[in-house]
């Protein structure tokens, strides 16, 4: 994939990117995948493709305040281990290890103080987590893992979790970037939105469809 240029990148970052600057730059795009934007994305012409489709949303930092946990919850200290089995919980088409969210501490992006966990004063339990990452080159904020406990949803703790990422991003980014499938029944866009992301870019993501031999004889 040709590489993207930083000031292309920085004056519209969701329409340039289908991913993260920093991403862009050490992820390489598999052979067999295809990622289009919305605008160049022909309905018809990728059938022998799974697709799956993407928002990306920007957020400018501005006219935040700092947000107020509702009561019977307390930000914690979590462990690594904690977050993974945090995360795994919330998800029922993806899960994660240890390992990987242990590797994100080695990331050029990483910064402890944008993993945040909440939980239940009563139980103790970790009901809602979130995992931001910084850009020092870009000054992009990025939020990669933002989930809420299923039967601790509509409470209002998702929308804590990203706007206290905002906030503790205000004073070093000058944009933030999230992304999220478009046909997610939990609708993740809706909660950034009223977080006061905005933008229309959409990103469709091309895998060929898995075939099976043919096992009838001629």
């Amino acid at each position: 994939m040709e590489q993207i240029k930083l000031r292309d990148y920085i004056e519209n970052p969701c329409r340039a990117a289908s991913l993260p600057y920093w991403k862009t730059k050490n992820i390489p795009v598999p052979a067999d995948m295809l990622i289009i934007h919305e605008e160049q994305y022909q309905t018809g012409r990728f059938e022998a493709y799974d697709d799956e489709r993407y928002f990306r949303l920007r957020h400018d930092l501005s006219e935040l305040q700092k947000p107020e946990l509702p009561p019977g919850y307390s930000v914690v200290r979590a462990t690594v281990s904690e977050y993974a089995n945090h995360i795994n919980d919330c998800y029922v088409d993806l899960s994660v290890t240890e390992e990987l969210i242990r590797s994100y501490a080695g990331h050029a992006v990483y910064a402890g103080d944008l993993w945040i966990a909440v939980a239940d004063v009563e139980t103790g339990r970790i009901v809602a987590s979130g995992i931001a990452e910084y850009d020092y080159e870009v000054r992009e904020g990025v939020l990669e893992w933002i989930q809420v406990t299923e039967s601790y949803r509509r409470k209002g703790l998702g929308e804590f979790i990203v706007n206290e990422l905002l906030w503790r991003l205000r004073k070093r980014a000058v944009f933030v970037t999230v992304s999220g499938k478009v046909d997610n029944k939990t609708n993740p866009e809706q909660l950034y939105r009223k977080c006061g992301f905005v933008g229309t870019d959409v990103w469709h993501i091309l895998r060929p469809k898995r075939t099976f031999g043919n096992n009838s004889q001629e």
